[in-house]
């Protein structure tokens, strides 16, 4: 800008244009362009979780324990305890969009007929297969029909999947399998464990289908395309040969050539060749789409050639007819035609339109890019991004990589999939490998590039899901076992192949090394001690809480169950020391370890620690949050698993409300939230009503704000909902203390303490009076308003309410639960540092006793309770006392590490606002006192 004004006549125009578009956004930036694509990043992750996944919130407490992700539930908590990944369900949208977006029928009604025919058969039917040579339109004749069933059947639960190219994930037998074993629960709103074992996954899809077809009022559709393409797909999909459910129908459809011999007995449609009607029609759309008009002799022309098998199939005439339109802007129509003429099949037209793109580059050094770009998509795993493609070759420009990907992406040879570059169709990258990469020695270098360059990027600790997704296969096809076996051992790169539940992918890769399952997890428990060396700061803690938790997860779904809970402890030990015992993130940390001894058939053990997560995921989140429905849900299969059937229908029946009502909410709300804001200022303006709906949305927006980070408008929000309530509710109303509670946080996170306590203080005396003496949300008050005296060094105004904290808990649940004594330690701790050891005694032996009748002696928590008693017993004089403590908490330490086989040093305790041994009872012993 020039005095506030651009000088270019043509931003000006564009700013003009921009100006009129109601779904345009225009950022106004004077600065840096490092700021200014800061500034456009924050304006597209706004409009992402605001205006298309509707992030809202109704109240803030579940931020208050410092941790913003576990705002909204993650995406395994749809399905429960099962990890998926967004990507591989992105990649099927679009797969299926892509499928589906010509406009030409060719002639499918009589195929639309056969499908029919096929759903309205009666039981047992074997599944239809779908042939055709490649090409033929097998993927757009089936999303074609899926889109007419789900339009004139809505009660037919259709379920598809869209095999892309072989080796790549979507060909993966066990993901595909899990995907539609999860898409099947979630339809039928049930959670269950599943298993992540490939193999017992593919034994056991068959029963899950009885079982969840059984449950489904109506038709159920399941479609593989391209089934062929799946790595030993005989093998992984031999439950199509048994019987299927009575109400289940199953289409596949295949290349002629690749079709396993077993399957060729089951009823086939094929796919006849374009009869001459078809051909004009797809090549009128395309050149009508270019204002390009053929002669009489150029249509008779084109006619008379798409008459052979190879030449008369749906992607050849399609890509003959974009051919023919560009060449119509050029008016050298005739010249292309006698060019295409010379092309006998997909792979030779492909080969001419590599051609002709190449030679619309200016120079060869375009032309070699062109080349490289091509090459490097065909070796990668699942495609390359464009920002990859620039740091992988520095001299490719923007304007370069979006001149060639409009022209490849115009002429059917690359799309994108999940942001990735990928071929279109298998015969385009035939055809790169025929043209560019004749011999293994090109594909290796091409490999070597990619792996140098993924490789660099965990050097620099750039863990992301493209070097997860990329480094591992590549090193798996060049066959180098070495550089695999240390790329699995960076922890970062296992767990996210591992959270986004590639879990059959990182089994496969460590069967590759040679290692069994017990050496593989004394590997990854190495590598995590050799880790949390180097870990300091709250930051690093948390993160390395979240890698013990992957671990045990792993082993558990191994079946290593003796194994899986060292790791899932020490997660759990971590999370309560830095961040807080009531954090969520604690009850995850408890709903695994749970999980463990379910399968361990330790029953009451379980008990306790899933009745823990559902305490602690009630004060967080409210009784009808999804989290609070996973805790019910596992408590019910741990009932059902004693025959304690009444007990777990009661807890089925309450999770099954709030599934569903969450459902609802989500469906109601997505893409509405800034609609909302407009809705309720246009309100305000012309009415001018103070309502306490209005005043709960202007509470919801604050959340939303504050949830974004955008603290000044939060406030805004907050406030103008407070004064709202006050005005309309009465300033002593519960609503007005959520208020409270809701700014008290935001002063809170931007350090104004003063503020913060004065408004915690207003909400606990509403609160107090208002609510019964055991409601969570007066626990929460409670919770926070200690910590920060604590905070503040104002201790002696702490000690009341961690004193009441143990009140609340013992109403709540019992002088004898495992919380009350979580409790008692923290209240203990408080003592320990206003140097008040005698009141921390006690404190600590009741936690001690709860601590071993609730876990047993040989608990973790009892040994971290002990260890602390042994710290006071030193600084008491009573030393035989403190070290017969110490020994038996060693005792304790010794028997958890043996389950894991090595030593698993802890620096943090796992009891509450608890302190660490900073040296084994040396001289010079003193306690460390953990701040939140």
């Amino acid at each position: 800008l020039e005095n506030g004004k651009d000088s270019s006549v043509l931003v000006q125009q564009l700013i003009e244009q921009i100006r009129y578009v109601n779904k345009a956004k225009m950022v106004d930036h004077m600065g840096s362009v490092e700021e200014g694509a800061y500034e456009i990043y924050n304006c597209v992750e706004k409009i992402i979780k605001q205006d298309i996944l509707g992030c809202e919130m109704t109240e803030l407490e579940g931020k208050d324990g410092d941790d913003k992700e576990e705002s909204s539930a993650p995406e395994e908590e749809v399905f429960g305890d099962v990890l998926w990944d967004a990507h591989d369900e992105q990649e099927q949208m679009e797969a299926f969009q892509q499928a589906s977006s010509s406009t030409c029928e060719l002639g499918f009604e009589k195929y639309f007929e056969r499908l029919n025919d096929l759903v309205a058969a009666p039981a047992p039917i074997p599944p239809l297969l779908v042939s055709g040579g490649p090409g033929s339109g097998k993927s757009l004749l089936l999303s074609k029909w899926i889109q007419l069933q789900q339009k004139h059947s809505p009660n037919t639960l259709i379920l598809y999947h869209f095999v892309g190219r072989p080796m790549s994930t979507s060909s993966e037998s066990a993901l595909i399998i899990k995907r539609l074993t999860l898409k099947l629960m979630q339809h039928s709103w049930l959670v269950s464990p599943l298993t992540l074992d490939p193999a017992k996954l593919l034994e056991e899809f068959p029963r899950w289908l009885e079982k969840l077809s059984a449950r489904h009022q109506g038709s159920i559709i399941i479609i593989i395309d391209s089934i062929d393409q799946i790595q030993q797909a005989e093998k992984h999909m031999k439950w199509l040969i048994d019987p299927l459910p009575v109400n289940v129908r199953m289409i596949v459809s295949v290349n002629v050539e690749t079709c396993p011999q077993a399957w060729r007995l089951w009823p086939t449609l094929h796919l006849d060749p374009l009869n001459s009607k078809d051909v004009k029609s797809l090549i009128s759309a395309e050149c009508n789409s270019a204002n390009v008009k053929l002669t009489k002799e150029q249509e008779k022309k084109l006619e008379r050639h798409c008459r052979s098998a190879t030449t008369c199939n749906a992607l050849y005439v399609t890509v003959l007819g974009k051919i023919v339109a560009c060449a119509g802007g050029t008016g050298n129509i005739d010249e292309t035609l006698q060019q295409c003429f010379q092309c006998q099949d997909t792979v030779s037209l492909y080969r001419l339109v590599l051609r002709t793109v190449r030679e619309s580059l200016r120079n060869d050094k375009e032309k070699d890019l062109l080349k490289e770009v091509l090459c490097v998509i065909g070796v990668s795993h699942n495609g390359v991004s464009e920002s990859e493609l620039m740091e992988l070759y520095p001299e490719l420009s923007s304007a370069m990589l979006a001149l060639l990907v409009h022209s490849l992406h115009k002429m059917c040879l690359l799309t994108y999939g999940c942001g990735l570059l990928k071929f279109q169709h298998l015969q385009a990258w035939e055809m790169v490998k025929l043209e560019y990469m004749e011999g293994e020695n090109a594909i290796s270098t091409y490999r070597q590039k990619l792996v140098d360059y993924f490789t660099m990027q965990l050097s620099q600790d750039r863990v992301t899901w493209r070097s997860a997704d990329e480094l591992p296969w590549l090193f798996q096809q060049q066959g180098d076992k070495q550089k695999l076996h240390k790329c699995l051992l960076n922890l970062f790169v296992s767990q996210n192949l591992y959270k986004r539940g590639h879990f059959a992918e990182l089994l496969s890769y460590w069967q590759l090394v040679g290692k069994d399952k017990s050496s593989m997890a004394a590997e990854y428990f190495d590598s995590l001690k050799e880790y949390e060396k180097s870990c300091e700061g709250e930051e690093s803690m948390i993160c390395l809480a979240d890698l013990y938790e992957t671990l045990g997860r792993f082993l558990k779904d191994l079946g290593l169950l003796s194994q899986a809970v060292a790791p899932l402890q020490r997660s759990l030990e971590i999370r309560e020391t830095a961040l807080d015992p009531d954090h969520p993130r604690v009850a995850q940390s408890l709903h695994q370890l749970g999980g463990v001894y379910v399968q361990w058939k330790k029953f009451g053990n379980a008990e306790q620690l899933y009745k823990q997560a559902l305490e602690i995921s009630e004060n967080a989140y409210g009784a009808e949050h999804p989290r609070v429905a996973r805790e019910l849900d596992a408590l019910a299969t741990l009932y059902q698993k004693q025959n304690k059937y009444e007990q777990a229908e009661q807890l089925r029946k309450k999770s099954f409300k709030i599934r569903q009502k969450a459902a609802r909410r989500k469906g109601s709300l997505c893409g509405f939230a800034l609609l909302r804001q407009r809705a309720l200022q246009l309100e305000e303006l012309t009415l001018g009503k103070d309502t306490p709906d209005n005043a709960r949305t202007l509470n919801e927006l604050g959340v939303l704000y504050y949830l974004q980070n955008n603290l000044e408008t939060a406030e805004l929000f907050l406030k103008r909902s407070l004064e709202m309530r006050e005005r309309v509710l009465g300033p002593e109303h519960p609503d007005c203390a959520q208020s409270l509670n809701n700014l008290a946080a935001l002063y809170n996170e931007e350090q104004l303490y003063d503020k913060a306590e004065e408004l915690y203080e207003r909400a606990l005396d509403i609160r107090r009076r208002a609510l019964a003496p055991d409601h969570p949300s007066l626990a929460y008050t409670v919770k926070h308003l200690a910590v920060l005296y604590k905070k503040t060094g104002k201790l002696d105004k702490a000690v009341p309410l961690y004193e009441l904290a143990v009140e609340i808990r013992q109403k709540s649940f019992g002088p004898k639960h495992p919380s009350v004594a979580t409790a008692l330690v923290n209240l203990a701790v408080l003592y320990c540092q206003m140097k008040k050891q005698i009141e921390a005694l006690p404190l600590y032996e009741r936690a001690l006793k709860i601590y071993e009748d609730s876990f047993g002696h040989m608990h973790p928590r009892v040994g971290e309770t002990l260890k602390n008693l042994a710290v006071l017993s030193y600084e008491g004089g009573h030393f035989e006392k403190a070290a017969e403590l110490y020994k038996r908490a060693m005792e304790i330490k010794e028997a958890e590490t043996l389950l894991i086989g090595g030593k698993a040093t802890s620096r943090h305790s796992s009891s509450g606002d608890t302190f660490s041994l900073k040296s084994a009872l040396s001289p010079n012993i003193f306690l460390e006192h953990g701040q939140r």
